[in-house]
Formats: structure tokens, C-alpha cells, sequence
């Protein structure tokens, strides 16, 4: 079969990165047809791994404030088998944060900027 036309193609894909070692998402969203994935995870390890599993390299960041609180909201996204694959990252953020956003991360390569 050449794409994720099942949830448990979808959810075994999930599965096969969990047995490689990684944090189970702590949040997993399956639209309706196997179209679009979505895993949350808790922190910058896990996206960073995920992202790596499956190579996402495309990565979105945005920052809003969320009632009083800064909060940045990172997306990295892969297309597989016809399946939109997104792993996100919420974290609560202060101001120093924001100054590091205006500099390049370092680990990430100038490939996946």
C-alpha cells in the first residue's frame, strides 16, 4: 500500500517511533480519512526527536500572548504517503526568550532554516 489509507497505518507509524525510543506524543490527532496527523509533545527533546524520526524539515515558530502569558507554538511538517504529518510544540516563554528567537539556533542547520 502506498499511503496511510488506514488508522492503523497512521497510529503504526506513531508506534514504530515510540519502539525506536521516543517519548510517546502527549497528544495525538487523526483527521477523519488518514489525511492529516498531528502529534503534541511536551518539550524541545521530544519535538526535536520526533521532527528527526521523521524527517520533518520544514518548521514554523509563533509567538502570541495567551492571556497575559507568552507562549511560542512550534510546527514542523513532512508529507508521507500523502498524509500531512505536524509535530507541535507549545511552550510558556518569557521575554529573555523572545531575544533568543532573533538569533540562529545553532544546532539546526542552515538546511532546515
Amino acid at each position: 500500500m502506498t499511503e496511510l489509507a488506514t488508522r492503523a497505518q497512521a497510529f503504526g507509524l506513531v508506534a514504530k517511533g515510540v519502539a525506536a525510543g521516543l517519548s510517546a506524543p502527549w497528544r495525538l490527532y487523526l483527521a477523519q480519512g488518514c489525511r492529516f496527523l498531528s502529534l503534541s509533545v511536551a518539550d524541545r527533546a521530544e519535538w526535536d526527536a520526533w521532527r528527526t524520526h521523521l524527517g520533518c524539515p520544514e518548521l514554523s515558530v509563533r509567538v502570541y500572548d495567551a492571556g497575559g502569558e507568552i507562549r511560542r507554538a512550534s510546527v514542523a511538517e513532512v508529507v508521507l504517503d500523502n498524509c500531512r504529518i505536524s509535530v507541535e510544540l507549545i511552550e510558556e516563554i518569557s521575554t529573555a526568550d523572545i531575544d533568543r528567537l532573533l538569533v540562529p539556533d545553532p544546532v539546526v542547520g542552515p538546511e532546515e532554516r
